[in-house]
């Protein structure tokens, strides 16, 4: 008698794409595995609200198809 899908799975190691993930959101099993890596890219442009505090940074990183919007007062460093 042959075994259904759910029995030869059952306690197997397997791998999955996030985007392919139901529940959590992606973005949330994101934010939990990567939310405390630090990323690295080139500053493009600036954008401000009119106050040197409410600035922000876009950044291009490599890797990525759309730049980051950082508050600028986030950057941890620079070079």
């Amino acid at each position: 008698m042959p075994h259904s899908t759910h029995e030869i799975l059952k306690g197997r190691h397997v791998t999955f794409s996030v985007r392919d993930i139901h529940l959590p959101e992606p973005s949330a099993v994101l934010e939990e595995l990567h939310g405390g890596d630090v990323l690295e890219g080139w500053v493009v442009d600036f954008s401000d609200s009119g106050e040197e505090n409410g600035a922000f940074v876009v950044i291009e990183v490599e890797g990525l198809r759309q730049p980051c919007i950082v508050a600028a007062d986030r950057i941890q460093s620079t070079s």
